[in-house]
């Protein structure tokens, strides 16, 4: 019966699909995922700027189909902490993650990365006095070294070969200081997307209107990519390989909520488990922390991929955009890729 009732929905809904949806471009991402600075944004401003003229412009999420139409992305407290504000621990995973960012906005002059960036006050037309509002933001992406040379982040952040040869993966963008808001690294520190090793990214109209049907939710999305040459001085973390979370355990996340510089969020746990491939949480996340790695607060072990939110800024009275927050228990929560959709790809 249920095959049947699939059939007859696939006959009906099809046709009017595609007679109805119009065209999009070929490198269209769901705006409810979490990549934050769209390609070409950003304009042509100096390394470091801060200025208004042309800016990074993150898209306006829309609800996914595991998500309500009222998710936000802060739960509770805003929990998210620069690097110098982290513990000890903390820290040295942080030191793990990467930012992606496209070529063009990463220069290499006598040793050093020049970032381009714009303030995430201008950026997003921020209030004055929301969190973060000045610093640089700039990364599309977030990833994690979990090999010599390989990097797992989402799979619709580095979408083909081309995108990966034009991504640069930045370690070290953090504030290490309190007003300290960098705008390079050294050049070590700056290395390129040389191959896919595997990525997955089940998405479109089928899938989120059947998933229901075919595989208890939306499918994975993962990549797995090796580096141009391997990591010095950073070590690949470890995934929890062949566990499994369970609802109410602890999690944190370190990434670059919006392209801004590395973030700790904590005080989150795991909401729903019920989908095949991914768990939800109410996680602080934001645009710009697709990839970032999830981990159990316990064992420290990475127990996935956060890729799929909702609205990250909402209007102010007046007139400007502020944060959107909701209760810690309210909604549906952050989607995260469940780590055994990837591990036999990692060493």
């Amino acid at each position: 019966m249920k095959i049947r009732s699939f059939a007859l929905l696939l006959t009906a809904f099809v046709p009017a699909y595609y007679l109805l949806t119009p065209p999009v471009a070929e490198n269209h991402i769901p705006s409810d995922l979490r990549d934050a600075v769209a390609d070409g944004a950003i304009g042509d401003l100096p390394a470091g700027s801060s200025g208004a003229s042309i800016l990074p412009d993150v898209p306006e999420p829309m609800p996914g189909e595991m998500l309500p139409d009222d998710g936000k992305s802060i739960y509770g407290a805003d929990d998210r902490l620069d690097y110098f504000e982290a513990a000890a621990d903390k820290k040295a995973l942080a030191e793990s993650v990467v930012s992606l960012w496209s070529s063009r906005w990463v220069k290499v002059n006598a040793g050093k990365a020049n970032l381009f960036t714009a303030s995430l006050e201008n950026a997003m037309g921020l209030c004055p006095g929301q969190k973060f509002g000045k610093q640089p933001v700039g990364a599309f992406c977030s990833g994690t070294l979990v090999g010599e040379d390989l990097v797992m982040t989402a799979g619709h952040c580095i979408t083909d070969e081309a995108k990966c040869a034009d991504t640069k993966l930045v370690f070290g963008f953090a504030v290490k200081a309190a007003g300290q808001y960098p705008n390079s690294v050294p050049q070590g520190d700056v290395y390129t997307c040389k191959k896919i090793i595997k990525r997955d990214l089940t998405d479109g109209f089928l899938s989120s209107l059947f998933h229901n049907y075919v595989s208890g939710g939306p499918g994975p999305d993962y990549a797995v990519i090796q580096l141009d040459r391997k990591v010095t001085g950073r070590k690949p973390l470890p995934i929890n390989k062949g566990g499994r979370v369970a609802v109410g355990d602890p999690l944190f996340v370190i990434g670059h909520p919006v392209g801004l510089p590395v973030k700790v969020a904590g005080s989150a746990k795991v909401r729903d488990t019920k989908a095949k491939y991914f768990y939800l949480a109410d996680l602080d996340t934001f645009g710009g922390n697709s990839g970032s790695a999830v981990f159990n607060a316990r064992t420290s072990l990475i127990e996935g991929i956060l890729v799929r939110g909702d609205r990250d800024f909402e209007p102010g009275p007046a007139g400007c955009n502020i944060t959107t927050t909701m209760p810690q228990n309210g909604g549906r929560g952050e989607a995260v890729t469940k780590i055994s959709a990837v591990e036999k790809y990692i060493p």
